[in-house]
């Protein structure tokens, strides 16, 4: 069950920034170059488990048309705040309020690994998709290195949770944080997962030894002569 993130939600940004050391930062502005393949323009995206409001606020700087949907309204109260020009709306990634293909991309940084049904959601997310368009999923990782994983094993299990008590307030968040890693899914697995639910065009990248996954999921445009061309 994934954690009530309306109690940490003022002091989110703030931990996210010291425990990453800003990389999450970076990993987003990666994430949004992906966004626009050189045969598709984007108009508007939907960004799923927005939070608050990073991702919504570096598609923003792009010119993107930008709406955000979250279960926690605390934290879109401060994405309202960072970034206005975007749209909010609370919802379930589970059970998404669009008609199909709404949208000319879909992200989701850091938020697939607390769907409750991860199929379920990545079904939606694909559902409200253009054909021809583009899916871009950021998620932490385990990394696979045998030198780096001792580190990010103490990292992640001791001085993470010690950093969610001193500047959130809440060990038990960020106890949670970590496990949701450990037992996510990744690389081949999620291929296969993203097959299942009917994605077919699937690349994944690692980024910083693999603490961090980058999945692209293009959208098949079948039956159009000309998908990518408005």
């Amino acid at each position: 069950m994934a954690y009530d993130f309306d109690k940490i939600a003022r002091t989110y940004d703030r931990l996210n920034r010291v425990m990453t050391l800003c990389l999450d930062c970076r990993w987003r502005r990666h994430a949004v170059k992906e966004v626009e393949s050189r045969e598709w323009r984007v108009e508007n995206v939907l960004d799923v488990a927005c939070g608050t409001g990073d991702m919504c606020l570096e598609l923003l700087k792009q010119g993107y048309s930008v709406t955000g949907v979250d279960l926690s309204e605390e934290m879109m109260v401060i994405a309202r705040r960072k970034a206005p020009e975007a749209t909010y709306l609370i919802g379930n990634a589970e059970s998404l309020p669009f008609e199909e293909e709404t949208f000319d991309a879909v992200t989701c940084a850091f938020g697939v690994r607390n769907f409750v049904h991860l199929e379920k959601g990545l079904s939606e997310m694909l559902r409200v998709l253009k054909p021809g368009g583009r899916m871009v999923i950021l998620e932490l990782a385990t990394p696979d290195s045998v030198v780096v994983r001792p580190f990010y094993y103490f990292y992640t299990k001791c001085i993470i949770p010690w950093l969610g008590s001193l500047i959130a307030g809440s060990r038990e968040a960020y106890t949670y944080l970590p496990k949701s890693i450990e037992r996510f899914p990744k690389d081949d697995v999620m291929v296969e997962i993203f097959h299942s639910v009917g994605a077919k065009e699937i690349t994944h990248r690692k980024l910083t030894f693999g603490v961090c996954r980058l999945y692209i999921i293009n959208k098949e445009a079948a039956g159009l002569s000309d998908p990518y061309v408005n």
